[in-house]
This record gives C-alpha cells, structure tokens and sequence, in this order.
C-alpha cells in the first residue's frame, strides 16, 4: 500500500504532496499556530516545493554556464589541501597550488596547477548541469518541521533542504561530479601530475580525495546560489511567488 494512503492527512509529508495551497499556508501560520492554516489557503498558487523548485532549477542554470564556478571567487572550487601537506586536510578549500608549487620548485603555482584548477571548475559546471532532477526529488521528498526557522530566514527553505537532504544530495552529486572530472579532462590531468610527483602521490591526491572535495565544494555552491534565489523571491512582492511569500509569512 502507499505509505502516503496510510499517513493521516496532518502528515508532515503531506504538506508537500497534497494541494498548492495546504502546504505554504501552514508555513506562514505555522509561526503563531503550528501547522494550521488560514480560511483562503486553497486560492494560494505557490508552496514550499515550488519555491525551492524555482531557486534551485535557477541556480543550477546558472552555474552550468561556461565558466560560472570559476568566475565567482564566493563559489570558485580549489584544489584540497592534501594529506596534511602545510597543515591542510585533505578535502579543505585551497592552497593545494602554493603549497606544491613550493616544494617542487614551479617557477610560479599556477604553471603546475593552474589548467587543473580551471578544469574542476568546469567539471562542477557540467554536474550542476545534469543536477536538477536530483534536487528535485530531494525537494519533493523533504519533511516540514521546522516551520518557525523556515518562515524566519530569507533563506530558510534552502537552510532546511541542506540540513535535512545535504548527505543525500552529496552522494547523489558525486557521480555527476565523478562524470563532469572525466569529460573535462580534470581526471586526466592529475594522473600526469601524480606520475610525475611522487610527493603528490604519497601525499594522497588521488582521483577519489579530488572528486570528494570537488563535489563538497560544488555543493556549497550551489546551496550559496540556492540561498540567495529564495531571498530574492522572496523579497520581489512583484513577482507571483514572491507576492505570495510576503502576504501568507507575513513579511
């Protein structure tokens, strides 16, 4: 049988999946009267799905442009520190160039690492590319408990998919990442500095300690772009979905 027959209609998934207008009508009242909702939440036209639908499908195009990881230094992906080389942990944002660039003797860092930094920025790239139908269905899976934090914040919705659905979407992301690495080149690219550096190597910058933090950081960016999509619709009153947060959250 659907689990979702069996579930009382109060149910928290049932806020999602059960009419536009159940869902973001409790989140609004929800801050003074827990998950009731007002006599007119059948006219609203939008709810929690459809705006986490919306910034997420927004950013994600975004992101997939040519060069868009790169060009944003709040989002542009480094190369991991990596096996505690200078201090850094292996999966931690930068200074994998300066540090390896010193110990071989590069005349500067980027002549060593430069094109494989650009080519992981490529890579996020093509994973935000082909990520939609896996945000979306994290989307559509989410459970509504938080409903004062998700109302409070101009990122609240995206704050609550990240902590309810972030591991799930970090392993969902990997093998997109895992594909963008090999179709641009980043895969191959470490395989010559590896062979050529035995440091590099031994100090653990394998294909799969560079795909990790590839896809970490990937998704703190996108999750970045996410947050501030929502803020923004939720701010426009001129835009539909925007109008709707502000009257039904009371903002």
């Amino acid at each position: 049988m659907d689990r979702d027959a069996k579930a009382p209609m109060w149910n928290r998934r049932g806020l999602l999946r059960r009419g536009a207008g159940w869902g973001l009508a409790g989140l609004g009242a929800g801050l003074g009267m827990g998950l009731a909702y007002p006599a007119n939440a059948q006219g609203l036209g939008g709810t929690l799905t459809g705006l986490l639908v919306q910034a997420s499908d927004s950013s994600l195009d975004k992101l997939a442009r040519p060069g868009a990881f790169y060009d944003d230094p709040d989002v542009r992906i480094d190369l991991p520190l990596i096996g505690g080389l200078l201090g850094g942990k292996s999966g931690t944002r930068g200074g994998f160039g300066q540090g390896v660039g010193a110990i071989l003797g590069a005349g500067s860092p980027l002549d060593l690492t430069g094109g494989l930094v650009r080519a992981v920025n490529d890579a996020a790239g093509v994973a935000a590319g082909a990520a939609k139908p896996v945000f979306r269905t994290a989307i559509r899976d989410l459970d509504v408990t938080d409903v004062p934090g998700i109302a409070s914040r101009s990122d609240g919705a995206t704050r609550y998919l990240r902590t309810s659905a972030g591991e799930e979407l970090h392993g969902a992301l990997r093998p997109l990442v895992d594909d963008g690495l090999e179709e641009v080149g980043a895969y191959r690219q470490l395989d010559r500095l590896t062979t050529s550096s035995r440091l590099v190597k031994s100090a653990g910058l394998t294909r799969d300690a560079l795909g990790g933090s590839v896809t970490e950081q990937a998704l703190d960016g996108i999750f970045a772009y996410i947050g501030r999509e929502e803020a923004n619709l939720r701010a426009d009153p001129l835009k539909p979905l925007g109008g709707l947060l502000r009257g039904v959250l009371g903002q």
